[in-house]
């Protein structure tokens, strides 16, 4: 069975066949958590399941964020940027967002400067 989206949401998108960032907010602290890419397919999948699932670049594949880890991402809202070619997914982040343990991605601040970035 093959996934796919509404016609509604495919008439949004700018370019349904091209790669689009995809934004990963904390829904209740509005912190952002990692930046990714979706296809449609992937797009899907997340409004299907109900988990945010993205396009790897480098592996060339779909992954569902969280799925080895165990830091899943449970999909509260889903919103598309007004050119139609950005994704923004509002998520209940379960343990932490980036690969790296941090719970966001965006942990080192580089403005204004500090001592360990000067």
């Amino acid at each position: 069975m093959s996934i796919s989206l509404s016609p509604a949401i495919l008439e949004l998108l700018k370019n349904s066949d091209d790669l689009m960032p995809a934004i990963a907010q904390d829904s209740l602290s509005g912190e952002v958590l990692m930046l990714a890419y979706v296809n449609t397919e992937s797009l899907a999948m997340t409004i299907d399941s109900g988990f945010a699932t993205y396009f790897s670049r480098s592996r060339n594949q779909l992954w569902k964020k969280g799925e080895t880890s165990g830091h899943l991402q449970k999909v509260v809202s889903i919103s598309i940027d007004c050119d139609g070619d950005a994704i923004l997914f509002q998520v209940e982040q379960e343990g932490s967002a980036c690969h790296t343990g941090e719970f966001t991605c965006f942990h080192r601040e580089i403005y204004p400067a500090n001592k360990e970035n000067s």
